[in-house]
């Protein structure tokens, strides 16, 4: 939960594996008509068992291929489709994931299950059984809620936190973070915070520490809590039992009970109707209107029935497919984009995120890649800085058959205010199964062996180093490729500036 969850935005693998390979061939087809026509034509008896992506097909293929548009309006609105993809993919996956954690229980002691305007707390640190992507962590217990801000504000209130890191990330609709409670930023001390919704304006109590408006009706609230071993979970829970969210017209009152509701929107899967992520946005913006100077961008969107309030069903037969087709490849054009590097400063294969980084913004590729998809959302960098890395240090993807070290030296240790730690993830952005049921390493491991200078060296390989270096071993994927996030909490400035070089990660068998 640098750290997602599925989105319904998704549309079946192999309708998704058809449209993705007509992209790919459009690269040789204006070069190589003719082979072109025989490399397509498998693609296309198979779309001939897809009805509903057929049309799409033929309308990605036949321009190519003839050098004529059939209508201009299709490729219009297939191009407009694409932007409109991207500028609202994080309304369309916030949709289902408050939809997910509000009313359907899955495993509450692993994955959020709660009221609006209630949090849920895990119960236990995230192990390889929460499978609903992400990235999330292994150092902290989670606190979770989704919140209505639209009649009134709601205090989130918490006790005195001791010298323990913990941090509410508040983040918008669209992903942006627009505001910290924690350690950092508001102090330790116990304290009661208004969480107030655009426009609002009256009278807070005094107690009560006003923070920025928050930029949509709807926000998350991403809390983490350190937990330093096993036998800290119990105190962690403690804390966790006093945190408090109350609607500002029950703040005071004792004996005042929040009302449970679980009346969210349901999104529209793309399984269940071709046009269900664009029906879903459209209602998702105009449950939390954009931005003002978006207007001209919103009229453009309008011309192909997105926006607030409209119907896709209004459009014509071919902008509606257009529209299927620029949903079937918008998720794995943004999951390329996030693979690329093209959004990081890359060391060593480490990618570095920029300084925008939890607040894209305007840059709506980046937001919806590298906020949404890959992680719900993230964190600024004064917070955390998440270094990704796929690559070992000869720039080939780091895999199940390898075995990898990872040496700190004496003076290369991740400089951090808080702590730091490596973790594992697989293709699915999941944590991964491993005999050891170790998914991180860090500053904090008990057993952790430094080597008499100071130096540190991780062993990541899918099994056993052997007994003497199990204590510095990092278990890796079994089949499959598999990347590290390195996590530092309340980085110093030279993480910040990329000032500070983390070290390659060297294939040594």
């Amino acid at each position: 939960m640098s750290e997602s969850s599925r989105t319904h935005s998704r549309i079946p693998g192999d309708v998704a594996e058809t449209a993705v390979n007509v992209a790919r061939a459009a690269g040789q087809a204006v070069r190589h008509p003719k082979a072109t026509i025989e490399r397509a034509r498998p693609t296309i008896e198979r779309a001939r068992r897809l009805p509903q992506i057929l049309p799409t097909l033929r309308q990605a293929v036949g321009p190519i291929i003839t050098g004529r548009v059939a209508d201009w309006r299709g490729e219009y609105a297939y191009t407009l489709g694409e932007q409109a993809f991207v500028y609202g993919f994080p309304y369309i996956y916030n949709a289902q994931l408050r939809y997910d954690w509000v009313t359907q229980p899955r495993n509450p002691a692993t994955v959020p299950y709660a009221p609006v305007n209630h949090f849920w707390h895990a119960e236990r640190l995230l192990d390889a059984s929460y499978r609903d992507g992400g990235c999330p962590n292994n150092d902290t217990l989670y606190s979770v809620a989704w919140v209505n801000l639209s009649d009134e504000p709601v205090i989130l209130s918490h006790p005195d936190m001791g010298d323990r890191y913990f941090t509410f990330e508040l983040i918008g609709i669209t992903s942006d973070n627009f505001d910290y409670i924690g350690q950092r930023t508001t102090g330790s001390t116990a304290g009661h915070f208004a969480l107030t919704g655009p426009g609002w304006s009256g009278d807070l109590p005094p107690d009560v520490q006003p923070l920025k408006s928050a930029p949509s009706p709807w926000i998350m609230i991403l809390g983490r809590t350190l937990v330093s071993d096993t036998n800290d979970v119990a105190n962690v829970r403690a804390l966790q039992e006093q945190y408090r969210l109350t609607p500002l017209s029950l703040f005071g009152k004792p004996d005042a009970k929040v009302p449970e509701s679980r009346e969210v929107a349901e999104p529209i899967r793309a399984e269940d109707d071709p046009l269900g992520p664009w029906k879903t946005l459209n209602a998702m913006l105009a449950e939390n209107p954009p931005p003002a100077h978006h207007e001209i961008l919103l009229k453009q969107f309008a011309q192909i029935g997105v926006g607030p309030g409209l119907d896709v069903e209004d459009q014509p037969d071919v902008v509606k497919r257009s529209l299927i087709r620029a949903a079937a490849v918008g998720v794995p054009m943004l999951k390329q984009q996030i693979l690329s590097g093209d959004w990081a400063h890359v060391v060593h294969g480490w990618r570095y995120p920029p300084p925008q980084m939890g607040r894209f913004g305007d840059d709506f590729l980046k937001r919806a890649a590298d906020q949404s998809l890959v992680g719900i959302s993230a964190n600024d960098p004064a917070e955390a800085v998440y270094l990704v890395n796929f690559d070992d240090s000869d720039g080939n993807k780091l895999t199940a058959g390898g075995r990898y070290e990872l040496h700190f030296g004496r003076d290369e240790l991740p400089p951090v205010d808080a702590f730091w730690s490596l973790t594992v993830y697989g293709e699915d952005m999941n944590l991964i199964p491993n005999p050891a049921d170790r998914y991180s390493i860090g500053d904090r491991t008990p057993g952790l062996k430094q080597d008499p200078d100071g130096a540190l060296t991780i062993s990541l390989q899918s099994k056993s180093p052997g007994e003497d270096q199990e204590s510095n071993w990092l278990p890796t994927a079994q089949e499959g490729t598999w990347f590290v996030v390195l996590r530092m909490y309340r980085p110093r400035r030279e993480v910040v500036d990329a000032a500070w070089e983390c070290p390659p990660l060297n294939r040594v068998g």
